[in-house]
């Protein structure tokens, strides 16, 4: 082999060639920049919350319009990202979410970190103590019915512990899809995930690994806790402006965070873009 490579660079037209190769190469990626940095960033985290305002993030919540942030349900906390109903006196099915709207996402891997706090509100569903959701894949914020409790998307439900009991968390919710598990759609609209049970209002670290509709991976501290794949518009809970594209394929989409009775705060959101084909 060294012989080879020392051949190449002794013999003046191999060599010749081996210079217009790289000299091409490097007028190609001068010109277009932007493929070069598009490459660079598929394989580079980007933090997408700032951790000082909502650059980037718009807000839905139900009963509102776009932008409205209801009583200041979202807030900026000490770099966090929190939900507050510090200035609620009762919930009434203002389900909420915040979207990430610079760009839409397809092949990516998603981290953050989550923590549920204070204390649940007067006139929240009960199923919501200690539950909010990352939702993948959303419709875009603008296109939601002003009533509209939840995006079309598949949800990582994240829920606490009530300090007895089982109970995972991102789990796969799926509201407005359907989606296959182990080739079989999935009987439920919320599936549980083999996660432990995080009964302390800790810290906990999500990920979520996309691979367009073909498989979507959730894991909780490092483990897979659950996969599923074939995401398509479905379900029972398909708002109207949805009924003409059921079985269509979901194949990209917003990311946005959830507000559903119970303060929650999200951190350290931060995103990759994966290099698939």
């Amino acid at each position: 082999m060294n012989n080879l490579i020392l051949k190449f660079f002794l013999n003046p037209k191999l060599n010749f060639i081996g210079v217009l190769i790289i000299f091409f190469c490097y007028i190609y990626y001068n010109n277009n920049p932007n493929e070069a940095d598009d490459f660079k960033d598929k394989n580079e985290w980007e933090t997408i919350f700032n951790g000082k305002d909502f650059d980037g993030w718009e807000i839905k919540i139900r009963g509102e319009e776009l932008g409205n942030n209801f009583k200041n349900t979202f807030k900026v906390n000490n770099g966090s990202l929190k939900v507050s109903y510090e200035n609620y006196e009762n919930f009434d099915d203002r389900f909420g979410h915040i979207f990430y709207t610079k760009s839409k996402f397809k092949n990516y891997h998603l981290s953050l970190e989550y923590k549920f706090s204070g204390e649940h509100l007067k006139g929240a569903p009960g199923w919501s103590i200690k539950n909010s959701g990352i939702m993948i894949h959303c419709q875009h914020p603008s296109s939601m019915l002003i009533d509209q409790d939840f995006p079309v998307s598949s949800e990582v439900q994240l829920l606490g512990g009530l300090g007895t009991g089982e109970r995972s968390t991102a789990n796969m919710c799926s509201p407005g899809i359907d989606v296959d598990i182990n080739s079989e759609i999935a009987k439920y609209h919320c599936i549980n995930s083999n996660s432990k049970t995080y009964h302390n209002d800790d810290w906990v670290k999500v990920e979520v690994i996309v691979n367009s509709n073909k498989i979507v991976q959730h894991i909780v501290e490092n483990d897979t806790v659950i996969s599923y794949s074939n995401l398509r518009v479905g379900g029972d809970k398909i708002p109207e402006n949805y009924l003409n594209r059921i079985g269509e394929p979901i194949v990209d989409g917003y990311i946005s965070l959830q507000s559903e009775g119970h303060p929650v705060e999200f951190r350290n959101i931060r995103i990759k873009k994966l290099n698939i084909y």
